[in-house]
């Protein structure tokens, strides 16, 4: 059992042996070690002021990731080395290639955004090995805002950065910080406080289900891009905090040849490759799921194991047919996505039992799958209605098979049944059957209006979403219904 928080900051190893359980690695920056370039702005993982970059080891290669310290607890942190603004210049006072692509573009004014703009930069010059896109990049900062300068002269500097050698002291060291990440990755279980309060990140499968078997009121915290929330936003004490990231083999992802293996603990970014190799509608949703910094630290597991009806993999999930695996203690089940969701804020969840993984059928080549998103911002933002269609077609064009699957229109994520039985035994391109559907789903669900839509403009969505669906089903090319941006003709 080890007793502290272990990590890497300026090549060298750094060891907490107290912290709090709701800790946020951007007040430490800021308040203990006085690196105040990382900005606090929204202070839950909209703005990307505060970005950092985390590396860690990714089969066996140092990889570097943009992460939000604002909502980023300090023990997710344990393991990984640490790099801030502060950290990119040389000791001579020569700029890190970013930084000077960022002044020669001019490429900031009030400069607040500015070091996290430049870490996010950082990290994709680490992540490419030559020149980038302007969509590769503004892919790269959708989770970063500016208000003074516009977008323009900052891409010009990343893909003025992108053109040069990736030479940095952080590559010529990588070497040397392996080998201390490599040293830090130990099989000890990790406890900080006592029985009433604690920060716990155990080193295995078995340990962690032990563990919280045993604490079934602990906060179980994968990414803490929600939980994260509800500490800065929300104000909760967390007394008790169960981190899943040691965890060997929870975070593992297995292709089967017949269906996809998603443990709980993996990010959006491992999966959403395997995703993408299903479907490219499913590489699409996670593409525009959170931002970059989302993506690098929350999971599939923890969206689905939150609960909320407007998760945006729930919707995909069930009508996938996926299955959802639980474990407490040592006793294991399988349901079916669509099952674990009972009712608002509540699941088929027992205490002291944890989402351990997710299996995903592929689809048969006579499936077809569609989902879309349907939001306020393009980028980075919460769903007003999600949904996501599978049809399973005969040999003579008959939809022998419907699963319609919609959030955001009811408590729960919920399949619309009436809708997939008018369609089911019709032929694909009967428009009879269609029109039937699309009464049906105006019965299966009642939506309520928020301050994200109303309830007739969910409705009237849902609808559209399912004739996008139908329509593309039937062989119109995604290239005449979709719009995904507007770009100048030269």
């Amino acid at each position: 059992m080890r007793k502290t928080i272990r990590f890497i900051r300026k090549g060298r190893m750094v060891e907490l042996s107290s912290v709090e359980p709701t800790a946020m690695l951007l007040d430490y920056l800021r308040d203990i070690e006085g690196c105040k370039g990382t900005k606090e702005g929204c202070r839950e993982g909209d703005c990307g002021a505060c970005t950092v970059a985390v590396g860690r080891l990714r089969d066996h290669r140092l990889v570097y990731e943009p992460v939000n310290a604002c909502i980023q607890l300090v023990g997710q942190i344990d393991g990984c080395e640490i790099v801030t603004v502060e950290d990119l210049a040389e000791d001579d006072g020569h700029l890190h290639p970013v930084q000077q692509a960022v002044v020669d573009q001019h490429a900031s004014q009030c400069g607040f955004c500015t070091p996290g703009f430049v870490m996010s930069l950082f990290t994709l010059f680490h992540a490419t090995k030559g020149p980038v896109t302007r969509d590769e990049v503004n892919d790269w900062i959708a989770g970063n805002l500016c208000r003074c300068t516009g977008y323009r002269p900052i891409v010009d500097a990343a893909i003025e950065a992108s053109g040069q050698p990736r030479r940095d002291r952080f590559a010529a060291n990588s070497g040397d910080t392996a080998g201390l990440l490599s040293f830090l990755a130990d099989s000890d279980d990790v406890f900080i406080g006592d029985d009433d309060r604690f920060i716990a990140a155990p080193a295995s499968v078995d340990s962690l289900a032990a563990l919280y078997e045993r604490h079934p009121d602990a906060t179980i915290v994968s990414g803490a891009t929600d939980v994260g929330l509800w500490i800065t936003k929300q104000m909760r004490d967390l007394p008790k905090i169960i981190l899943t990231g040691r965890a060997r083999g929870f975070d593992h992802i297995a292709d089967t040849g017949y269906e996809l293996m998603i443990g709980a603990g993996a990010t959006y970014a491992r999966i959403e490759p395997h995703l993408r190799a299903l479907d490219p509608d499913l590489g699409e949703l996670l593409r525009r799921l959170g931002s970059k910094q989302v993506r690098a630290t929350g999971t599939m597991g923890g969206n689905v194991a939150n609960g909320s009806p407007i998760g945006d993999t729930p919707p995909l999930l069930i009508a996938l047919d996926a299955t959802l695996e639980l474990r407490k203690g040592k006793q294991e089940r399988s349901i079916p996505v669509e099952t674990y969701f009972i009712d608002y804020g509540k699941q088929d969840r027992e205490r002291g039992e944890l989402v351990t993984g997710i299996l995903i059928p592929k689809l048969a080549p006579n499936q077809i799958f569609r989902c879309y998103k349907v939001s306020k911002r393009f980028d980075q933002d919460i769903s007003s209605v999600m949904g996501a269609f599978r049809l399973t077609v005969g040999e003579d064009g008959s939809i022998t098979e419907a699963r319609i699957a919609f959030g955001g229109m009811a408590a729960t994520p919920r399949r619309a049944k009436r809708a997939e039985h008018a369609l089911t035994g019709a032929q694909l391109r009967d428009s009879r059957a269609w029109a039937r559907a699309f009464g049906a789903l105006r019965e299966d669900f009642a939506p309520i209006s928020d301050h994200r839509a109303s309830a007739r403009y969910r409705v009237e969505t849902a609808h559209a979403l399912l004739g996008k669906a139908l329509i593309e089903a039937a062989g119109t090319a995604s290239s005449r219904t979709r719009i995904n941006g507007v770009r100048e003709v030269v």
